[in-house]
């Protein structure tokens, strides 16, 4: 019989259902789990289902039974997947699940930013608009999205949804060629001009050595068009102490981010400190948390193990 081990089943809302996989099993959950105490509560498992809980060398080394890495997600950045291929542990992951929920998402941020939505409610709640004295006031700037440049760096699902979304509302597209990268082809704009067209510049890249802090003080003084930057992929991909000082000098015209450079954020952190700027919006990594987008990751993440124990593996990274 399997034993099927959640380590981060808090990482998934509670209301979601998780249905059981379709063969003899034992199932043991646990709403969250310290890196220290991977292996003890993963002893004897054959199966693993994780999230965020990172699992290196040393703990996969202490598991002689595990055969299977469920990751609960698309990024599999907290697990070492060379010490599972040296070890035979295959690792799959979630795929395909967020392309309606992190789309709609980044637009969210984006027309807030655009419209300075939040900066007019703050000035309505201070009682601005009774001291007016006539039917509306010009706090702060309105832009449209229709006939604006719209930079996505990251060209996979997300990316395509999110180009989909920017077309209907009249923008004009660009995918960012990679940083550093020439002879793409034509579905891509190089990365310098990408940087100087931009109005908006919505990130949807994966994080790895080549985009680690890909976006710092000498992109930000490229983006002559002084755009609102979003980022709802990962927090390391562009260095939090030079986006807030580009967004006080003024080098962007806003900001909406959802992930940061570990989570939750100290109180002190960079991104935390520009909570008072009426064109920052920080949201807690929910980009991703749909009712809908929970549902089809924990029904994909059961079929991958399903097929798993059926010999015909699905969404293998390792």
């Amino acid at each position: 019989m399997q034993k099927i081990v959640f380590l981060d089943r808090d990482t998934v809302a509670p209301h979601i259902h998780v249905r059981r996989p379709k063969f003899d099993h034992e199932w043991i959950e646990y709403d969250r789990t310290p890196a220290e105490l991977a292996a003890e509560r993963l002893k004897d498992a054959t199966i693993a289902i994780n999230n965020k809980v990172p699992l290196r060398r040393e703990t996969l080394e202490a598991l002689p039974n595990l055969r299977l890495i469920a990751i609960a997600a698309t990024g599999y950045d907290c697990v070492d997947i060379a010490a599972c291929r040296d070890l035979g542990i295959a690792v799959c992951n979630i795929r395909g699940y967020a392309i309606n929920t992190v789309p709609e998402h980044a637009f969210s941020l984006i027309l807030a930013l655009r419209r300075s939505i939040l900066a007019y409610r703050e000035d309505v709640k201070r009682g601005e608009w009774n001291k007016a004295d006539q039917f509306c006031f010009f706090n702060h700037p309105i832009r449209d999205l229709a006939g604006s440049n719209l930079v996505i760096m990251g060209e996979g699902s997300i990316g395509q949804s999110v180009a989909a979304i920017g077309r209907a509302f009249g923008m004009n597209i660009m995918f960012a060629a990679h940083k550093g990268s020439t002879g793409l082809g034509p579905l891509y704009t190089p990365w310098d001009e990408a940087l100087a067209q931009a109005d908006v510049i919505s990130i949807h890249c994966p994080l790895m050595p080549s985009t680690e802090w890909m976006i710092g003080m000498a992109e930000f003084r490229q983006m002559s068009r002084h755009p609102i930057i979003v980022n709802t992929a990962r927090g390391r991909l562009v260095v939090e102490e030079d986006l807030a000082t580009a967004l006080r000098e003024g080098l962007i015209a806003g900001a909406g981010f959802d992930v940061t450079d570990g989570e939750p954020p100290a109180p002190d952190s960079p991104l935390m400190k520009l909570l008072d700027q009426p064109n920052f919006i920080l949201t807690p990594h929910i980009a991703w948390a749909s009712d809908e987008a929970q549902q089809t990751l924990v029904d994909q993440m059961i079929d991958n193990i399903e097929n798993f124990m059926r010999d015909a593996p699905s969404n293998i990274v390792a």
